[in-house]
């Protein structure tokens, strides 16, 4: 043992390296380190995640298009529209139907009760339903079914 320390050798315990590496398991951390004296030891592993779900920037929703619109109207409707949306609370992707299937929670025009469910909104494989603040009308519906939605985007417009 003395000769392989003045040729530089170090000795490792493999117990203690697998040791380790079970506790990263378990812990789901990427690195250890360990220290005994002069002796350290660091355990560390590649992470490979699964391809992250790449979120497209926010489509604005389309203006609509008339021929003689004066520039104050448009300008002025999506400042409307933002005002009375609700808006996502979250990251995630959102549905307009509880089920492939199904019909939409609701459409443009549809009169709604405070606490009606709008739309829903997946995040971490969670369903979570996006309830109208108050009643009214549907006036529209700025996002389509399937969507990634950014936190605070304006998804429906309720008046």
């Amino acid at each position: 043992m003395a000769e392989d320390k003045k040729q530089g050798a170090m000795h490792v315990d493999i117990e203690l390296v697998r040791q380790l590496a079970a506790v990263l398991d378990e812990t789901q951390l990427t690195e250890i380190e360990v220290e005994d004296g002069e002796r350290r030891v660091r355990v560390a592993r590649t992470v490979t995640a699964a391809p992250a779900m790449q979120y497209a920037p926010a489509a604005a929703a389309p203006a609509p298009v008339t021929a003689a619109a004066p520039a104050v109207a448009e300008a002025a409707a999506p400042a409307a529209a933002a005002a009375n949306a609700v808006k996502s609370p979250m990251v995630g992707t959102a549905y307009l139907k509880p089920n492939p299937e199904a019909k939409v929670f609701v459409s443009v025009g549809d009169k709604v009760a405070a606490g009606d469910t709008l739309l829903i909104i997946e995040a971490m494989k969670v369903m979570n339903p996006i309830q109208a603040p108050a009643a009214g009308t549907v006036k529209a519906i700025l996002i389509e079914n399937g969507q990634p939605v950014e936190f605070d985007q304006a998804l429906v417009v309720v008046e």
